[in-house]
């Protein structure tokens, strides 16, 4: 059977059209119409403007995101565990033979180049909100909607390589800090303070290991994917998973810097 063209019959279908701005291939941008600066996920964007029952974009950013947000529910349970371990053994002692309370915790001097990572660290988290964002300009979702190269892509990619060369640097600086403790013969096993700082820093450092590690799938998802909604998922979840690391970090350096 031969296949039929079914005209548009009325005033309110051509309208309706121009609003969803369908071209007639039945596609729509996957991109924010209401909020030009936070986009993918707020309230009122277009990624929701569709019939009842049908999936697109917005779900599958969804669906993502979630997962992104359980993983992170799982880490921060981990980081508690720690967190409540340090405080125990900080607060642990012992009575010797003569009725005297003896307790093993001796404070770790946190070095000084923690300070700057720190910084380092609040700026990346910065320069990723940036790439993100741009990845969701309804002006630049539109030009490539309608063909017009990869604008997000282009505008996104040098906040997104500045982002991964800055987190480079904070763990180059934490490799420093362990070297300047490892020459005042401070090592993981010295004493309680010295293992949890070891351990903290460490397994943070892992993390945000992993992080890089999407900052750079998602760079090269940039170069390699055609659509568009991808590019703006792989962004999008590794930058609210660097941003978590970002929270984390500054929780568990003032751990580190003044409850010890």
């Amino acid at each position: 059977m031969a296949a039929t063209i079914t005209p548009i019959d009325s005033e309110r279908d051509r309208k309706r059209r121009l609003e969803d701005h369908d071209h007639g291939s039945g596609r729509r941008p996957p991109n924010d119409k209401n909020d030009k600066r936070t986009g993918g996920g707020d309230d009122g964007d277009n990624w929701n403007n569709r019939p009842q029952g049908r999936r697109g974009p917005r779900e599958k950013l969804g669906r993502y995101r979630l997962a992104i947000f359980f993983a992170l529910a799982g880490d921060l349970m981990f980081f508690i565990a720690i967190v409540s371990a340090f405080f125990v053994s900080q607060a642990s002692g012992r009575y010797d033979a003569y009725n005297n309370y003896i307790n093993q915790w001796l404070p770790t001097t946190v070095p000084p180049i923690l300070w700057l990572n720190t910084a380092t660290l609040i700026i990346s988290s910065a320069t990723i909100e940036i790439a993100r964002r741009r990845m969701f300009q309804e002006t630049h979702a539109m030009e490539e909607w309608l063909g017009i190269g990869k604008p997000t892509s282009k505008r996104a990619i040098p906040w997104l390589t500045a982002t991964i060369v800055l987190g480079l640097l904070f763990l180059t600086g934490q490799w420093l800090a362990w070297n300047q403790l490892h020459l005042q013969r401070v090592f993981m096993r010295t004493n309680p303070s010295s293992h949890f700082f070891f351990l903290i820093t460490g397994v943070h450092a892992v993390h945000l290991f992993l992080g890089i590690a999407a900052l750079m799938a998602a760079l090269i998802g940039l170069y390699r994917s055609r659509q568009l909604e991808n590019r703006q998922i792989l962004v999008d979840c590794s930058a609210w998973y660097w941003h978590s690391m970002g929270i984390f970090w500054l929780f568990l350096f003032t751990l580190l810097a003044f409850f010890q």
